[in-house]
């Protein structure tokens, strides 16, 4: 039995291993991000709690990745604070910051992985950058890491360009598990796989939450995994939040896009039809 079919109920697992289950581990206040006189977010609210799976969706260009990257401190904001499991990140020290970046991983939206490095090397990428380890007991990390998101032990000696595209996916999100992170942000996660890798991936994820009690950022315009697998969801338009909830909420909410998107063509066969 794999590591990730351990776990029989996965909400009352989660809740042992974290007393704190549903406290809000991530807060974004005010945030202000901008281009030039281009504004992308004004004054954007949002928390994340603890043992979550937060589906975050919005139009194209409304700034989703702008938020993802200015969280990951990849983008500058012009306004508003950032607390990480307490810490406020400006007031930080360097070693506190240091610690907080241990405490994420991050799928990018085509998995971001290092083309000369082996699946086995790329796992590793985090480890030699944070940690002093021996190379043997990097080793058995990163196949602890391969087999924990569903991979076969000999993919750890291929090349990005010998995998396919749920392979890259999973090679992706073991890099992101390396350093045991609290919080994972996933881009886009199911883009570009059939309904089938897409759906496996899915119960993937929500089986690391339950195992491992990750709290997940996920975003996402795959109407199945909101469906599926999201606790929370949180809509971004107009430089803000709209609106944020359970799926009841969304398909409740009058607001014209979002009663779009979730009661459109493409939801007609996952939304009950009245």
């Amino acid at each position: 039995m794999s590591v990730t079919e351990t776990i029989t109920d996965p909400q009352d697992s989660t809740q042992e291993r974290h007393p704190d289950f549903g406290k809000v581990i991530l807060e974004a206040r005010g945030i202000n991000v901008a281009f030039g006189s281009h504004k992308v977010l004004e004054n954007l609210d949002l928390d994340i709690r603890r043992g979550e799976i937060l589906g975050f969706v919005g139009a194209s260009g409304a700034g989703k990745s702008v938020l993802l990257r200015t969280i990951l401190q990849l983008t500058s904001r012009q306004g508003g604070a950032i607390r990480i499991l307490g810490v406020d990140y400006d007031a930080a020290t360097p070693a506190q910051k240091t610690q907080l970046d241990m405490k994420l991983g991050v799928l990018f939206q085509q998995g971001a992985l290092f083309s000369a490095l082996t699946v086995l090397e790329n796992i590793q990428v985090p480890m030699r950058e944070y940690l002093e380890l021996p190379q043997k007991l990097m080793d058995e990390l990163a196949l602890l890491k391969i087999e924990l998101v569903g991979l076969r032990p000999e993919a750890a000696s291929l090349y990005p360009s010998e995998l396919s595209g749920g392979m890259i996916k999973r090679a992706g999100l073991a890099r992101a598990l390396a350093l045991d992170p609290d919080l994972v942000f996933l881009d886009e996660p199911t883009s570009g796989l059939d309904p089938i890798s897409a759906a496996e991936f899915d119960e993937l994820i929500a089986k690391l939450r339950d195992t491992l009690g990750l709290t997940v950022y996920m975003v996402t315009h795959d109407l199945d995994s909101l469906f599926s697998v999201c606790d929370r969801i949180a809509v971004l338009g107009n430089r803000k939040i709209l609106v944020e909830g359970t799926i009841e909420d969304m398909l409740a909410c009058e607001d014209p896009w979002v009663r779009s998107y979730f009661h459109g063509k493409r939801a007609r066969s996952i939304v009950p039809q009245n």
